[in-house]
């Protein structure tokens, strides 16, 4: 039975191969993830949100599952609030039509959305970003290419981002880790800012309630009721006036007032007589015949 005629049997024909998995289309599931929201697997309707991994949703669907508390699959465990989440301002497409909406490869039709800025479709051939700041979506090619001139600023709606606020939309394994330790770095950064704002709560608050500001507006008006004498008003200056309160101490010493008078130490009685042979106002300096050993009494004749 067969084999007649002279039939040569081939290797695949006697040998049983093992069959190859069958591989996803890679359009097809390029197409899947831009068309369609990750958490129903149905298309999406606007308005479109993101979460903190970059990955799209229908902003209704979200909101129900979030209502029913229903467990989240595995690839959207981290939305848990609404603050998880950011509704996309997305550009729509001039050329997208009706005929688009059937099912069929990206080559072949046009996307829904586009670069508002370059003009670049969105149907993941490029790689989109998007400002967690304000919800701006733009390609990431125009971001670059504008980073140069407004790196602090959406170059759509003007407003500041940061770089933990660009989120890449469907992005690959890589990107996913960079947006983990994005989001790690915005929950840190609002945390501190809620840190600042009580800690100026509770500095106002003290300011407010300090008896010392109230008793410092209450001290000048009490020294213009009483009219103080002379010697009271020179006191109060000196207090408000530490460097002045030093000079007029400086002045009441005994020391500086004998410096102002016409002192002389051989007229001292508290001075002893060999302390006061070492100045030229001693009586010896004054009878002896030579000069002094410093030009200070030459004897000129």
């Amino acid at each position: 039975m067969g084999c007649d005629g002279g039939t040569i049997p081939r290797r695949d024909e006697l040998v049983r191969v093992k069959q190859k998995p069958e591989q996803k289309d890679k359009d097809a599931e390029r197409e899947f993830r831009w068309l369609h929201c990750a958490l129903t697997q149905q298309r999406l309707q606007e308005p479109i949100v993101m979460c903190t991994m970059g990955r799209l949703y229908s902003k209704q669907s979200v909101i129900e599952r979030l209502l029913e508390k229903e467990k989240m699959p595995e690839t959207s465990v981290h939305v848990r609030t609404m603050k998880d989440i950011k509704t996309l301002q997305l550009t729509a497409n001039p050329a997208f039509t009706e005929e688009d909406k059937t099912e069929g490869l990206l080559d072949t039709r046009h996307a829904p959305y586009i670069c508002k800025l370059i003009g670049l479709e969105m149907s993941g051939k490029f790689r989109f970003v998007a400002l967690w700041s304000c919800g701006c979506v733009m390609s990431e090619r125009a971001l670059k290419q504008i980073k140069g001139s407004t790196a602090s600023t959406c170059p759509l709606c003007q407003l500041p981002y940061s770089l933990e606020d660009v989120i890449v939309l469907n992005g690959n394994e890589e990107d996913l880790e960079l947006m983990k330790v994005k989001c790690e770095m915005r929950a840190a950064k609002r945390k501190s800012a809620k840190k600042d704002k009580k800690e100026s709560k509770k500095t106002e608050t003290s300011v407010k309630s300090d008896p010392a500001a109230e008793t410092t507006e209450t001290v000048p008006t009490t020294v213009k009721e009483e009219q103080p004498s002379s010697s009271s008003s020179h006191k109060l200056k000196a207090l408000a006036n530490p460097k002045r309160l030093g000079a007029v101490n400086a002045m009441q010493d005994p020391e500086m007032k004998r410096l102002k008078t016409d002192f002389s130490v051989a007229k001292d009685p508290k001075a002893s007589d060999v302390y006061k042979s070492l100045f030229t106002s001693h009586k010896t300096d004054k009878e002896q015949e030579r000069a002094h050993w410093i030009t200070y009494n030459p004897f000129y004749n």
